[in-house]
């Protein structure tokens, strides 16, 4: 491997390899110059160096319980489709349509020939199907698209999806997939019907890809920085997930220990790697790597070695046994713990010129090494025992049929044999803290923080280091009265540099801004302050997203965890009614349990129960995973949604639109793209939306910039194309009292009275004409501050709630309620009128307003909700 590495010094000193290996043996963390130092031990010093490393891994087999373990998964290879839109220079598993037609193939396999691998492996007693493909065929490739399209597939995550769910089903086998470069939403699609996926990283040298000549180059899903986020949404969407290196494709020394480090760094963050692969390359005729030499097994042991040092204990290592020639003592000596997919019916598709090992050889040379073969699931161990959020509750039984309760392996008596594929039983069933709308006010909650807080929202020494990038201030430079000049004059022609000055604004300036922007409002909306007659109406808080501000989401067995039946929700809607109402807002947990029907069950609850009522719910977080658990595409789920009663959707889970900022407030929420794909979606079939911003935690004003340039842009687009959009802008401050970011101490504690006039005044202006309602919360600034903003830019104070959880578990200090007469004494305070509306900002029918007023300042009297 040494004449191909482009660049390459020449061998380190024997001093830098004497210190390097006296640092590995002496459990000292490396560096990258120093692991780039070790991969090129040789002879005694790769010795040295394989010895220590099995240390390390003999000290994680320890602790994990299965000491002298060596584990391997018995599998069956399908290859669903050899097209791929990527062309890779080493690879003889893609293929072209036809070749596949002069084969006598189809484009994809059949799920007849799917199904026929699955069930001969189940007969042998296999328990994985590692499905593996091309990358998004049919981006390049007609033939691939016009087959998915002839068979009902809107893409081919849909097929995987579907192939999934038919080997569970119809032969008990555990699909690991394989599909490539995935997005965030495909990782939501998949996860309820795989307990595993996986993608190699291969390598972060970037020339590699961009360079010609180069390996990836010419292949769209190879670029590093692309794969690296595959990664990282696995780990946000609490996947276990399989990666590794591909060696010797023409990556530095330096190259490969910065691969190693990055993905140290996403395990780190997200602890979902469960296994690290490193494959050494082997060249193959017919390709444009033929004449390259393969990588020496020396490469890879020492790979392997320096990736355990590096990867620590706690680490899965996998190296492929059909591609080192037998010499598997010396991969067991270098730190391995694991064999891979080994399988009895199909071949390595991906080098099928090299067989698998017959198990039985494969436990005798690793008996001859001192371990004990043992064979596991396609999820690991580890992973089986964490369960929730890891495995998504459709597929326990499935897992639970085949795996060692005790060991979290592989149970060597299991019958594999289909189970079916469904919902989980408990669905709508109340249980826990039902009355916790109310009680919070009254008894507080139980702690200040969940039971899992350590483990549920990532690293949070990786996060302290990720968040302090975004939170460095902005220079501002800009004149700020000739900015104050133009948002008085002209705002719409406000630069982001004058925006920005003005987003700092504070003293005479912020004065001048807030009577700007107040009387930007005047001219536009008048001077009345409007409020709704609403009922929230959380159904859950069972949520493992992990958000990383938000105090509301429990575990299932917290002592703060609730879940309202569907009666529950149609009994408080009814009860809203009866006070006056006008509006239910209905939000909830992402709760594992719940199918993605289960919000047209919502909805289709309070509709049948109270016909005139507008069903204001489901955050874009819950449309989402609404449409990835029922399989069907945003547009589809909405448009049920909208036929199950849904009016409207609230704005919120946007928190700030910049991925920056988001991947440090949550672990796994919804990125940017996919809120703006739900709202427009949700626009274009005539639902309509709020829009929000939540600031003050580890943001800066820069960011509130660009996410109100957003919302401007989508409103603008909306209307210009005959459409509505958007109702209001909500401004959220921050509450910290008992936001984990908070508690862990990243976060600042909330927005300063500074930050929310600005906040408030500058979406006035910058939303200016496009969205002209702005709102501002009196839950979470009580009324002098809501009275403030109103001053300051606002026309909209929400609504009088009955009943408010988020806020409120957060450390809200204002209360679950506010009576008309409370809202119309805020408006009072600002010197204006106030009158109420509709969801819609449209007249209250006086039906409404006289059982608003005949009930006003009196809190509904709330049913026992779980019987005594």
């Amino acid at each position: 491997m040494t004449d191909h590495q482009p660049g390459r010094p020449g061998r380190p000193t024997e001093n830098a390899m004497r210190r390097a290996l006296k640092r590995a043996r002496d459990g000292v963390a490396l560096d990258t110059a120093e692991a780039a130092v070790l991969l090129q031990a040789r002879g005694e010093d790769l010795k040295d160096l394989a010895a220590s490393a099995a240390r390390v891994r003999d000290a994680g087999l320890e602790a994990a319980g299965r000491p002298g373990v060596i584990t391997y998964s018995k599998s069956v290879f399908i290859p669903l489709t050899r097209l791929c839109r990527d062309k890779c220079h080493y690879c003889t598993f893609a293929t072209v349509p036809g070749k596949l037609r002069r084969a006598g193939h189809g484009m994809f396999m059949s799920p007849d020939e799917v199904l026929d691998i699955a069930r001969r492996g189940a007969a042998l007693g296999c328990k994985e199907a590692l499905i593996t493909l091309g990358d998004k065929p049919e981006d390049r490739w007609p033939e691939a698209r016009e087959w998915l399209e002839a068979e009902g597939y809107d893409d081919t995550i849909a097929y995987v999806r579907a192939m999934a769910i038919r080997i569970l089903e119809e032969t008990g086998l555990l699909p690991h997939l394989n599909p490539g470069v995935m997005t965030w939403t495909d990782f939501q699609r998949l996860k309820p019907v795989a307990p595993s996926m996986g993608m190699m990283l291969e390598t972060t040298a970037t020339r590699l890809w961009s360079e010609p000549g180069g390996p990836h180059y010419g292949s769209p899903d190879k670029e590093p920085a692309v794969r690296l986020r595959v990664l990282e949404d696995a780990g946000r969407s609490s996947v276990p997930f399989t990666s590794g290196l591909l060696i010797g494709i023409g990556e530095t020394y330096e190259e490969r220990a910065d691969s190693l480090f990055a993905l140290r760094r996403i395990a780190r963050a997200y602890h979902g790697i469960q296994e690290l692969i490193m494959q050494n390359f082997r060249a193959k005729p017919d390709t444009a790597m033929r004449g390259m030499p393969d990588a020496e097994l020396d490469e890879l042991v020492a790979t392997v070695a320096v990736a355990r040092h590096i990867m620590g204990p706690s680490a899965c290592l996998q190296a492929p046994p059909n591609l080192v020639a037998g010499e598997y003592a010396r991969l067991i000596g270098a730190g391995i713990d694991d064999w891979g997919g080994v399988s009895p019916v199909t071949i390595d598709h991906v080098n099928p010129e090299r067989p698998w090992p017959q198990i039985d050889e494969l436990a005798a040379e690793s008996a001859k090494a001192g371990f004990e073969l043992s064979e596991r699931l396609c999820v690991y161990p580890e992973f089986v025992q964490r369960g929730e959020p890891w495995l998504d509750p459709r597929l326990l039984p499935h897992v639970r049929a085949l795996v060692d309760e005790e060991t979290g392996l592989a149970r060597e008596d299991a019958v594999v044999e289909g189970h079916p594929w469904q919902e989980p039983d408990e669905g709508f069933t109340a249980s826990g803290r039902t009355d916790l709308h109310r009680t919070i006010d009254t008894e507080g909650r139980t702690s200040d923080r969940r039971d899992d807080f350590d483990d549920v929202y990532g690293d949070w020494d990786a996060l302290r280091e990720a968040a302090v990038p975004g939170m460095v201030p902005s220079r501002i430079d800009t004149d700020v009265k000739a900015a104050l000049k133009q948002a008085a004059d002209d705002p719409t022609k406000l630069t982001d540099d004058e925006a920005l000055a003005l987003l700092h604004a504070d003293g005479p300036a912020l004065d001048a801004l807030t009577r700007i922007a107040d009387e930007l409002r005047r001219d536009t909306v008048g001077d009345d302050v409007t409020y709704i007659v609403t009922r929230n109406i959380n159904f859950t808080n069972v949520c493992y997203t992990g958000c990383r501000f938000c105090a509301f989401a429990q575990r299932r067995t917290d002592a703060d965890a609730y879940t309202l039946s569907l009666d529950q929700v149609a009994d408080r809607a009814a009860q809203a009614w009866d006070v006056g109402a006008v509006e239910v807002c209905m939000q909830g947990g992402i709760h594992p349990d719940l199918p993605g029907t289960a919000y047209f069950d919502i909805a289709r609850a309070v509709k049948e129960r109270v016909p005139g009522m507008h069903v204001h719910a489901f955050s874009p977080m819950e449309v989402v995973n609404g449409a990835s658990r029922t399989g069907l595409s945003i547009r589809e789920w909405l448009t049920a949604a909208k036929e199950a009663g849904l009016d409207s959707i609230p704005g919120t889970a946007a928190e700030i639109l910049d991925d920056e900022v988001r991947w440090i407030l949550t672990k796994g929420k919804l990125p940017t793209a996919t809120w703006i794909e739900v709202v427009k979606t949700a626009h274009e079939l005539g639902i309509r939306s709020s829009s929000t911003m939540m600031y003050g935690h580890v943001d800066q004003p820069r960011h509130w910039l660009g996410h109100l340039r957003t919302l401007a842009g989508i409103q603008q687009a909306a209307l210009d194309s005959g459409r509505q959009g958007f109702t209001e802008f909500v401004t959220l401050p921050f509450i910290h009292t008992n936001a984990p970011v908070y508690l862990a101490g990243i976060a600042r504690p909330g927005p300063t009275t500074r930050d929310n006039r600005a906040v408030t005044a500058m979406a006035r202006v910058l939303l200016h004409p496009h969205i002209t309602n702005i709102q501002t919360s009196w839950v979470k600034l009580g009324a002098e501050g809501a009275a403030e903003m109103l001053r300051s830019g606002a026309n909209d104070l929400g609504g009088t709630l009955m009943e408010e959880t988020i806020s409120r578990m957060a450390g809200s200090s204002y209360g679950s309620y506010r009576s008309v007469q409370d809202l119309i004494a805020i408006a009072e305070a600002a010197g204006r009128p106030a009158r109420p509306r509709t969801t819609l900002y449209g007249e209250v029918p006086q039906e409404r307003v006289r059982a608003a007023a005949a009930s006003d300042g009196h809190l509904p009297e709330l049913l026992p909700l779980l019987p005594d």
